[in-house]
This record gives structure tokens, C-alpha cells and sequence, in this order.
């Protein structure tokens, strides 16, 4: 056994407790150790917001393998096949619901994946219409294309009930909707007819 000073000078000692703490705060090494989730997928610096918007646009082809982001109502939940977990706050005031609506096939889902969900009209331009339950108001009206997935993501203000209308070459559908702290991020109930 090495036997240890008794007498560390404070600033010595202040230096070494720091470089202490920043070595065990550091992810990113080339010794093949572990890096962030964020950072390994080029997220790094992004809000859950933009990170929300970049996978959800990004060709399922391109889809980064082994790793599954999952919005739930008040962040984004990151993991891989090596069980590392990473999670990024979303704003209090908005909340994200990523629609599909279908023809033939749908599947269930309540956490949307960012990752993993596949919807049946991929590409497609469909017109989409909030109106808030408490007084009418619109919330939201206009045309949006769906991503490469099938789904079209709606940023939405936080705490309200509303009916969504989704219309798609003359079929529609419409569903009640809530945007609270246990609600779905997945919508895919929606058959268009």
C-alpha cells in the first residue's frame, strides 16, 4: 500500500479535484470509451426541439441504426442497443404530436419514435386543422407535407383539448385531441375516408 501525503498545498489540491470532476463529466474520448448519444449522432448543441425536427425530417434510409428517440409530453428520450440513455427537456409551453394518418394499415402507438414509426403516406401533402375545444379558436390551418415515415409533426401549445382534422385528395378524418403532461405523441388512429 502507497502511503499518501498528509499536507497538499490548497491550490494543488483544488486542481486535482477538478480535474477529478472533468474526467468523470467527460463522454467524448479516443480510446474507444463512450461518447453522448447527442454528440455521437451529430445532435450535439441542438435543443430537443431541433433535435425533435431533424430526425423526424431526416430520410428513413438515413436513419441513424441502433438508436431510438422517443418524444414523450415533456422530453425526448434517447437510447442505443449499448443501454445508454440520454434525455432533453421539451419547452413547458408546447407540445409535439406527430400524426399518420392512413388508408389501409396503420399501427398502434402512444410515445412517438422518432426512429422506428413508419406510417402508410409517406411524402404526401395533407391539410391538418386544430380548433381548440374551450372557445373555437383555431390553432392551427394549413397544408404540410408528410416526412419520408408517413408522419407530419405538429408543434402544438401545451394544456389544451382541441379536434384535429386531417384531409388528404377529398378523405378525411377527425379525432378529439389533448396536449397535457400524460397525453399520446403518436397519432395514428386517423383512416382517412
Amino acid at each position: 500500500m502507497r502511503s499518501r501525503p498528509t499536507l497538499v498545498p490548497p491550490l494543488a489540491g483544488l486542481l486535482t479535484a477538478l480535474l477529478l470532476v472533468l474526467s468523470g463529466c467527460s463522454t467524448a474520448t479516443t480510446d474507444g470509451g463512450q461518447q453522448d448519444l447527442v454528440t455521437e449522432h451529430g445532435l450535439d448543441g441542438l435543443e430537443a426541439r431541433d433535435v425533435i425536427d431533424r430526425l423526424e425530417a431526416t430520410p428513413v434510409s438515413e436513419r441513424p441504426p441502433g438508436l431510438i428517440a422517443s418524444v414523450q409530453p415533456e422530453s425526448v428520450l434517447m437510447t442505443d442497443v449499448e443501454g445508454r440513455e440520454e434525455r432533453l427537456p421539451l419547452p413547458d409551453d408546447a407540445f409535439y404530436l406527430s400524426v399518420a394518418p392512413y388508408l389501409e394499415q396503420t399501427h398502434e402507438c402512444h410515445f412517438h419514435s422518432l426512429t422506428t414509426c413508419r406510417g402508410e403516406l409517406g411524402n404526401e401533402d395533407i391539410t391538418v386543422r386544430v380548433v381548440s375545444d374551450k372557445d373555437g379558436a383555431v390553432v392551427l390551418d394549413q397544408t404540410v407535407r408528410t416526412q419520408d415515415n408517413g408522419f407530419a409533426g405538429l408543434w402544438l401549445p401545451a394544456d389544451m383539448e382541441a379536434t384535429l382534422t386531417v384531409e388528404h385528395e377529398g378523405r378525411r378524418a377527425s379525432t378529439p385531441i389533448t396536449t397535457g403532461a400524460d397525453a399520446p405523441t403518436c397519432l395514428t388512429t386517423l383512416q382517412l375516408r
